[in-house]
């Protein structure tokens, strides 16, 4: 596989689920990631938020992708593992403002509001998993980026 094939699957399933570290204990929760394209995958989220301190203190992260079927034998899943940068850059946040508008909702206005967090994760490795290879994870094969 290549890093495209991994970018149009995130990008046409981005409900994920997210996991991160506190301190030992795994924290999984669901997201939708922004967008991906060659430079990496991309999220935001609130800096008061737990997962937020989370990946400040461990920028190590794994998310899983599904493209949802009626049935199970056809469900295909992407799994990616890597770490994350957070980006401060206002020409970004204002365009992540003009596509997701239902963040003023919730009270983040501005570009440069410092409860906003956009992050990306910028390496890592990346595989596909259906149940074909259930059994086979450790022969499945993996892309880095």
């Amino acid at each position: 596989m290549e890093l495209k094939d991994y970018i149009e699957f995130a990008n046409k399933n981005p409900a994920c689920y997210i996991a991160t570290a506190d301190g030992d204990q795994p924290r999984v929760r669901g997201f939708l990631m922004w967008y991906a394209d060659e430079s990496g995958f991309y999220f935001h989220t609130g800096t008061p938020k737990n997962v937020c301190n989370q990946l400040k203190k461990n920028p190590k992260i794994e998310v899983c992708f599904i493209a949802p079927s009626q049935d199970p034998a056809r469900m295909k899943m992407m799994r990616l593992a890597g770490k994350v940068k957070f980006l401060d850059d206002v020409k970004l946040k204002s365009r992540l403002l003009e596509e997701r508008p239902f963040l003023k909702a919730i009270g983040i206005g501005k570009p440069d509001d410092p409860m906003l967090a956009v992050f990306k994760i910028y390496t890592g490795e990346a595989h596909f998993w259906t149940m074909e290879n259930n059994m086979r994870e450790s022969v499945v094969e993996k892309t880095k980026f």
